[in-house]
Formats: C-alpha cells, structure tokens, sequence
C-alpha cells in the first residue's frame, strides 16, 4: 500500500478507491500523531532526523550523582509543567523534568543549577544535559534496579530464609524489605492495607513476580 492513491496487487498497482484513499490517509496522519506525541515534539523528536553518533561513556559528571535524594515511588509527573510525557529525573537533586531539547525543564534545569546527569523513567536510559548525550555506564545499574526491580523465584525464595536484623543510621533495628510508603495526597489510610497485605507472603510473592499479571491490560 502507498500513500499516493494507489496499492500494490500481485505486482501491479491499481487506484484505490475513495473511502480506501481516506482511510490511508488517516492511519498516516494518526501515527504521525501518536509518534509526535511519544517525543513530546521538544525531545527526541527533533533528533530523530539527526546522523547517529557514539555515544559517551564517559561521562565527567557521575560523581555528582546524589543517589540518597533519588525516590522513585512518587508519581512520574514533571514538576514544572506537570506532564507524564517524556520525563527525566535529575540525578543530582532527585527532581523530575519533562522532555531535554532545548526548549524543555530538564534543559533549563540543567543550564540554571549546573544539575548534568538525568534518567529516562521510562526508556531507563542515562542522558547529558546540557551536551545531550547518552551515557553508558555500568555504575548505574543500581539506579535502575531501583527504578524498576525485578525478583526471580531465587531471590523470592531467599526472602522466607533471610530473617537477618540490619542497623539504621539513626540505631533502630529492622527487616530489610520492610520499608514505608510515601504519603500522597493523603492517602496513609491506604499505605496501612498495603503494608499488611505485603505481610501475607503468597500475595507479597506473587505481586513480586511482574510476569504473574504483566498480562492484564491497564
């Protein structure tokens, strides 16, 4: 099928008939739409037509990855303009930005707090900015084991064996795995069912293994 009017049929073409032509044209303009839509128009939309080069990996800004300020349980919103398309986080101050052309938060952000390292919450993909490169490095793989976690039936397994007490830093004792849930927009009411559901370890294991209901349509 072409986008001129016409459509291949066992190697010849042939005109397509009104309603058909009009169909075409819509499917063409709604992923335009829905492509313009992903990149956030201001993001990498605006490098797609560029050539491909190396990327860094070495990037002289990791060391000022603040990674005690980094929460990924809050909702992946831009702090600016509110958006969920297209957002990063910034590694330096635990902040989340949209988008990083020239025009957007994370851009300016960069530029106005000398803040260099940011994190795709969605692609997980390391940037530069203002340089806007990509970096490569296998000392953040801890970041994005913390942004997206995933168990095996291993690790899972060793959960029941591992009873161990560690130390906080403030000298109180605890179970590690056991952690609290942010209160947002007031809803403590509800972190209290999570925390004792999470106890009930056959609904703790099954909800730690995404693949159980990767399946079910959100």
């Amino acid at each position: 099928m072409e986008n001129n009017g016409t459509a291949h049929v066992k190697g010849e073409k042939r005109k397509l008939e009104p309603d058909e032509e009009t169909e075409v044209k819509k499917k063409s303009e709604t992923s335009s739409d829905n492509l313009v839509e992903a990149y956030s128009s201001d993001d990498e939309y605006e490098h797609l037509n560029e050539p491909k080069v190396d990327r860094s990996r070495s990037c002289p800004y990791l060391d000022t990855i603040n990674r005690s300020v980094l929460d990924f349980d809050f909702e992946k919103l831009c702090s600016v303009s509110l958006s969920h398309l297209n957002v990063y986080a910034c590694l330096v101050c635990g902040k989340y930005f949209q988008g990083r052309g020239r025009k957007s938060h994370a851009y300016t952000h960069s530029v106005e707090c000398n803040h260099h390292v940011f994190l795709n919450l969605y692609t997980l993909k390391f940037y530069c900015l203002p340089d806007n490169y990509m970096i490569v490095d296998s000392s953040l793989e801890d970041i994005t084991y913390v942004l997206n976690p995933t168990f095996t039936k291993k690790h899972i397994k060793q959960l029941l064996n591992d009873s161990k007490l560690m130390r906080a830093y403030d000298g109180t004792t605890y179970l590690p795995g056991i952690v609290g849930l942010n209160n947002i927009k007031a809803n403590d009411y509800c972190n209290v069912i999570l925390q004792a559901l999470s106890h009930v370890p056959p609904l703790r294991n099954y909800f730690l293994r995404e693949q159980n209901y990767s399946h079910i349509k959100r």
